[in-house]
């Protein structure tokens, strides 16, 4: 009797995993259904178009004569952005926006942040104030800094006409100015963000060791340099390498304000490569330069990675 229950629970537990193994359980297939949005999502416009553009990177196309028109033409591309002086010309000028714009964003925010930390009156409504020109419209702030940097009307001219200087700058259409012009833009739009960030790291910094650095004659400055900026060194990585990747792709507020003028004042390289896609129709060489970008980038991002291994303080 005990035998011949033994062998039949044996062919029911082996019936139920041959079932099991001919449909799988549910929540497999639902887990796959919830997320497949966004895997269709990120294949149709993110993964298949890189692939493309780095396959069109070697090659000459227009898009107007339709895949036909594809001419693949080996290195040419890379060659031939090497040797092209505004190539050289756009990426010094990125340089200089996202070297000058990122540290300054990065500091003016960890300014506000230890402004804002302490007992203000009214610190909640100050930290949206300051929060609310990144996420403002785009279209507005242009509109609105267009209007500030009238060399004519403008407040920001009448304020240095007020105070003495009776050539102000012509800004937005100066060559020498419109790329200082959308630094001060950018500073002013992304300060607030990085002073959120930082107002989150400064909620995490001991408040007993500021107690024991008081005690022992800490002045404001020293336990600032001791206490505060070490915690705060993982919140400044994060946001010098995400804004220098956010400001080497900088396009939106260069074209609504100054379209890469005057002449190539401001045609920065994600400038660059929409001019030669979208206006000289050179989609190959466009693609060349965008994956030249995307290196340069990297290179600079593992850079940054290595320095922050002895800069930055993980407490």
């Amino acid at each position: 009797m005990a035998d011949s229950r033994a062998w039949t629970l044996a062919r029911l537990g082996n019936r139920e995993r041959r079932r099991r193994r001919r449909s799988p359980e549910p929540a497999s297939w639902i887990g796959w259904a919830f997320i497949a949005p966004n895997l269709i999502g990120f294949a149709v416009f993110t993964f298949f178009p890189l692939v493309f553009s780095l396959a069109i990177s070697f090659a000459e196309w227009d898009v107007i004569s339709g895949l036909d028109g594809i001419r693949w033409v080996g290195l040419d591309n890379f060659r031939n952005l090497l040797r092209a002086d505004d190539f050289w010309s756009s990426g010094g000028r990125t340089l200089i926006y996202a070297g000058a714009s990122v540290p300054l964003t990065t500091a003016l925010g960890m300014l506000v942040a230890l402004a804002l930390n302490g007992p203000v009156p009214g610190r909640s409504l100050l930290r949206l104030i300051f929060f609310i020109p990144f996420i403002a419209n785009s279209v507005a702030i242009a509109a609105t800094w267009i209007l500030l940097y009238d060399p004519r009307y403008g407040p920001i001219n009448r304020f240095l006409m007020s105070i003495g200087i009776d050539d102000p700058p012509v800004w937005l259409a100066s060559s020498d100015w419109a790329l200082t012009a959308l630094i001060i833009m950018a500073v002013w739009s992304g300060a607030g963000y990085a002073a959120v960030i930082y107002l989150a790291a400064l909620q995490d910094v001991p408040q007993d060791l500021h107690e024991a650095a008081a005690l022992d004659g800490a002045g404001t400055f020293e336990r600032f340099k001791v206490v505060t900026f070490p915690f705060l060194t993982p919140t400044s990585f994060f946001l010098l390498v995400t804004g220098f990747i956010g400001a080497s792709q900088s396009f939106g507020m260069i074209n609504l304000m100054t379209q890469g003028g005057p002449g190539e004042a401001t045609t920065v390289l994600s400038y660059y490569v929409y001019l030669n896609g979208f206006r000289f129709y050179q989609f190959g060489y466009a693609s060349a330069v965008a994956w030249v970008m995307f290196l340069v980038i990297l290179l600079l991002t593992m850079v940054l990675w290595r320095v922050q291994r002895r800069g930055v303080f993980y407490g």
